[in-house]
């Protein structure tokens, strides 16, 4: 049984990628660190962990999600266009690859609590229905802004048994939810912390690009399954954290003739305070345990992103993604609220289908690209939007 080995790119072994990562955080969290560092890959390749893995993967959260060809859109952008349907899974998103792969590790390691942040809340229903099926108690932390504006994830949040912490400090958002689970992590020390996205302290961005790998993996045989080509052209993904676009790039990394994109939430637009463009506007620092590119002030200060997307309304973006932006490995782009709000109908119209707002900033970007005819470009749909609909509404406002 093969393991789920790491990209010759993305190698860490001392837990950095370049200049990014590393392990940045109170002395007191130390313990648990360690403890992941030190026992992390043993287990993720380990037939133990490989059997439960894969069958969990198949039998509940349903995959392999499929590839499916818009062949509507490809008829719009020039080129043939496929979406990788990660709405389809179990709980409506990506997230779930990352929650089940932790969740294991943390049985092993004979965890009985799990703590999780949460923006647009679908890591939270995740990491909450992971925990109702090995029988883990859950504690999740979402700021009042996002609990207000994802009212349907919190109502699952709690009917699958998860405790949900309310977070009034700061913005009220995904910085904020983090740094109290971070707290929260500190005086529990017995938890394992799922962290949703590829961020945070070694061996968070390493461990879940792994699990989140799942997404490549499959398009390695689905893609020549479905053209007459081994390999796509292009892979485009919306990145905040970044776990949705690592699991989609990842198996691509050391293949240049794929050209992989990233696409962030540029808010109100990179000139004005209101965005969440990281690579656009950010530099070089430390948040939530690792160094990345974050937004700040001249003084270091953290800067408030804004994203009208809970799931990418966030400061900073993993350091795999920050490396991989300083090597010329991914192109970044940014899309605008009103960019990626706009895009909803072109794509429901289109194609019967309604993306998370999220995923709505990659497929904003296509625009934005000049594509060949031939071109076989792979788009992340990371989430399925249900969620979204308030905001639609409110953008659409139909009688």
């Amino acid at each position: 049984m093969s393991q789920i080995r790491s990209s010759v790119t993305l190698a860490c072994a001392d837990g950095y990628f370049g200049d990014f990562g590393g392990t940045y955080v109170p002395e007191l969290l130390m313990p648990n660190l360690l403890e992941l560092q030190e026992n992390y890959l043993r287990i993720i390749d380990s037939d133990e962990f490989l059997i439960k893995f894969r069958q969990e993967l198949k039998h509940y959260v349903n995959r392999p999600s499929a590839l499916y060809f818009a062949e509507n859109l490809s008829k719009l952008y020039g080129a043939r266009i496929y979406l990788k349907r990660e709405d389809l899974n179990h709980t409506l998103s990506h997230k779930i690859n990352n929650t089940i792969g932790q969740a294991i590790i943390a049985k092993i390691l004979g965890k009985t609590e799990i703590i999780a942040e949460t923006g647009a809340g679908q890591h939270g229903v995740a990491t909450a229905t992971v925990c109702a099926k090995f029988g883990l108690k859950c504690r999740i932390f979402m700021g009042a802004k996002d609990i207000a504006r994802q009212k349907q994830n919190v109502m699952k949040m709690r009917l699958l048994g998860a405790e949900l912490e309310s977070v009034t400090c700061g913005s009220q958002s995904l910085k904020d939810s983090t740094n109290e689970a971070m707290r929260h992590w500190i005086k529990n020390p017995s938890s394992h912390y799922i962290i949703g996205s590829a961020v945070g302290p070694h061996p968070y961005p390493d461990m879940v690009s792994r699990l989140q790998s799942v997404i490549s993996q499959e398009l390695l045989e689905q893609v020549p399954e479905q053209t007459d080509q081994a390999l796509p052209d292009y892979v485009i993904a919306c990145v905040g954290g970044g776990s949705n676009a690592i699991g989609a790039f990842y198996r691509f990394l050391d293949t240049p003739e794929v050209q992989l994109i990233g696409v962030e939430a540029a808010g109100k637009g990179v000139d004005t305070d209101k965005t969440a463009a990281t690579l656009t506007c950010g530099r070089s620092g430390v948040l939530h345990g690792s160094r990345t590119i974050i937004l700040q002030s001249p003084e270091g200060q953290i800067h408030e992103a804004h994203s009208v997307s809970a799931g990418l309304d966030y400061p900073g973006i993993g350091p795999v993604h920050a490396y991989l932006h300083n090597i010329g490995r991914v192109k970044f782009y940014s899309v605008t609220d009103d960019e990626a709000l706009g895009a909803v109908e072109v794509i429901a119209k289109n194609e019967g289908i309604i993306p998370a707002l999220e995923s709505m900033h990659a497929f904003a970007c296509l625009p934005k690209i000049s594509f060949k005819p031939t071109d076989v470009v792979v788009v992340c749909l990371s989430g399925d939007g249900g969620k979204d609909l308030p905001t639609y509404e409110d953008f659409y406002q139909f009688d």
